[in-house]
């Protein structure tokens, strides 16, 4: 089978390695994925993008590399999008038109949900089969629409899990894993480290070189670098995490944490008025669907300093944490790749 590929982000390329060994070596990938994957026709790191502001920048060069997917998916069995609404979704229409018979498979859906609902009609047309990573997800959706609960990716990729809280000394930083979002947070988290007597870990993308590293953190020197998400996570006693997948890793890991994180002023202006959420963090979302409560404290924009992060680790109720990430693993039952890969064999 020839299966055209849309992967941008660095999380959908974890999603697709698992996915693939359970798809096996009688499939053949083209289009945009990590190079470690097979051939891609470009380099991730130039489709990175920060914001509305820097999207709007690099719009000619995303045109351009629609139009090399659309001709690709002239020869492709069928077409798997993962994440990435602002190019995938485009794509997927300009597939579907062009190609009105070719299988569209969206993994890892775009949030109508949370913001532009009107999407969700154009979904349904659009994609033939919408496989969720969310168990709410599909309520939004039509009665009829080709949409499933197919199981969150992460309990596929997780291994690692506390067993207890019992203390070791260590804690976590996650500034994120975009260069203005550390950027952003290193100052913070530098005063924060500073009051706080324990072991302090500082967990670092490995593609970064040291002339990087240099720049975008700073001065680390009280603290102790590594690559190992997961089992920095499971081995701390807490963790401050940037917005994102990493919070609900550290969910279903069992670390109590506090979310941070502060965008671009003029990209969260414009954030906040198109997107309607009671929190940033998926773990709380989730959650306060099912319980109508949040599991951890978040911290956005003006909160984020190091006494606000320094009262809240103090106060959080850590054994509260641990209870309701046992919860959240339940909810979400089961890891996606083994279903989603039935579904892209399917005839």
């Amino acid at each position: 089978m020839k299966l055209l590929v849309s992967a941008l982000e660095h999380s959908a390329n974890v999603h697709l390695k698992y996915l693939l060994k359970e798809l096996g070596d009688d499939v053949l990938l083209s289009g945009i994925f990590d190079n470690s994957l097979g051939n891609s026709i470009i380099d991730l790191r130039s489709t990175s993008i920060m914001g509305f502001v820097d999207a709007i920048k690099k719009l000619p060069f995303f045109f351009r590399l629609k139009d090399q997917m659309m001709e690709l998916a002239a020869d492709a069995d069928k077409v798997l999008l993962i994440d990435s609404s602002g190019f995938n979704l485009p794509l997927a229409k300009a597939i579907r038109k062009r190609y009105p018979d070719k299988e569209i498979i969206y993994y890892i859906l775009p949030q109508a949900w949370a913001w532009k609902k009107k999407r969700i009609p154009v979904l349904e047309k659009t994609i033939t089969k919408l496989c969720s990573i969310l168990p709410f997800e599909p309520s939004y959706y039509s009665k009829n629409a080709p949409i499933e609960y197919v199981g969150h990716p992460l309990l596929d990729e997780i291994t690692l899990r506390k067993i207890d809280l019992t203390p070791s000394g260590k804690i976590t930083f996650m500034p994120g894993s975009r260069p203005g979002e550390i950027k952003r947070l290193m100052s913070v988290f530098r005063e924060l480290r500073s009051m706080i007597d324990a072991r302090a870990l500082i967990v670092i993308p490995p593609h970064f070189n040291d002339e990087q590293i240099k720049e975008l953190y700073g001065d680390i020197s009280t603290f102790e670098i590594t690559h190992e998400a997961h089992q920095s996570l499971a081995e701390s006693d807490f963790a401050f995490i940037c917005s994102g997948t990493a919070t609900l890793e550290a969910s279903l890991i069992g670390t109590p944490f506090i979310l941070v994180y502060i965008a671009k002023a003029l990209d969260y202006a414009i954030g906040k008025r198109l997107v309607k959420l009671d929190y940033a963090g998926l773990g709380n979302l989730l959650f306060f669907h099912q319980y109508n409560r949040a599991i951890h404290p978040e911290f956005i924009q003006n909160e984020v300093n190091a006494q606000n992060l320094y009262n809240a680790y103090q106060q959080m109720d850590k054994e509260a944490f641990f209870k309701d990430a046992s919860h959240l693993r339940e909810l979400l039952g089961h890891g996606s790749a083994k279903r989603v890969s039935q579904i892209i064999k399917e005839s």
